[in-house]
Order: C-alpha cells, then structure tokens, then sequence
C-alpha cells in the first residue's frame, strides 16, 4: 500500500512540474496592447538596469503611444501610416522632468512581415519635437522594431511592434 501512494505522489509532482513547464506564458508573444497592433515591448539598457514590459497606457504623453520606462529614460514609440509609407515617431524623456532629449543618436531597425531587415537613421525636429524616419512600402503585417539611442555614449534600447 507504501508503494501504491508512493507512487501516487511522485507521478502527482512530475504532472505538476509539467504544467508548470507549458503554463510559462510570455505577455508580449502575442497580446495586442492597442487598437493599432501594438505589443508590449522589452527595454534594454547597456548599464544593466532593470527591463520592464510597457504599453500603451495613461503614462504616455502622445496619444497612441507604446511606452517603455527604462530608468532614467522614458521611451515612447507611435507608428502611423501614411500615403508613401509608415511614419516611425520616437520621443526619448528623461524620466524625472519628462524633459525631452534631443541630442541623442537613434537608429531603428526594423524586421518586416516577410523576414528582411531594414535599418533607418531617425532624426530629431518637426511640430511634434520627436526623433522620425519614413519607412516606405505597405506590406501587410506584423513588424517588429528595435530602437536604438545612443545619449552621450550611454546606449538605450527600446524594443516595439505593430501591425498593417
């Protein structure tokens, strides 16, 4: 009877550790966070500090805005279609005045529906006072961005996505 419930209980926690295997969900493989598309995304910062998953949600200063806090940083990410392309609009903030940084170096680059990659310089100016680039064609799709600023020699990364 010893071995019976034995080995009851050893197959019980090998069934638990199984579940608990399969159940490890990732909150930004697939959850849409906007009506644009908009995943959550991953912040990297060089110096080894903290990621955090963002969202579009009320801290955002632009509307429709992907957010990532990633300290001392606040980083925010709006794609937009337009008649030639997709508008790429990046804000970089710090994070305790919400002060805009203007003199950083940002790259994004850019994986496309059909797998390639594409890399734009984004430039920072216009009405909306935030880092631009165009990225021409319209393929349908899910695309994924990685956002890369460099401000002062202190290397940012911002990882975002959206659908067309």
């Amino acid at each position: 009877m010893n071995f019976f419930k034995s080995g009851l209980i050893v197959l019980g926690s090998v069934g638990l550790l199984f579940l608990g295997a399969c159940g490890n969900s990732n909150p930004s493989a697939n959850s849409d966070a906007s009506s644009t598309g908009a995943q959550p995304a991953k912040s990297e910062a060089s110096d080894g500090a903290a990621k955090k998953e963002p969202s579009t949600h009320a801290g955002a200063f632009h509307k429709g805005a992907q957010v990532v806090e990633s300290a001392p940083y606040h980083l925010e990410f709006i794609s937009e279609k337009e008649d030639n392309g997709t508008r790429l609009d990046f804000h970089l903030l710090k994070e305790e005045n919400n002060e805009e940084i203007s003199n950083a170096k940002v790259t994004a680059q850019i994986q496309l529906p059909d797998g390639s990659q594409k890399t734009l310089p984004m430039t920072y100016g216009g009405q909306e006072k935030s880092y631009t680039a165009l990225l021409p064609g319209k393929a349908a799709g899910q695309y994924q961005v990685k956002i890369t600023s460099d401000i002062g020699g202190k290397k940012v990364d911002g990882r975002f996505s959206f659908k067309q």
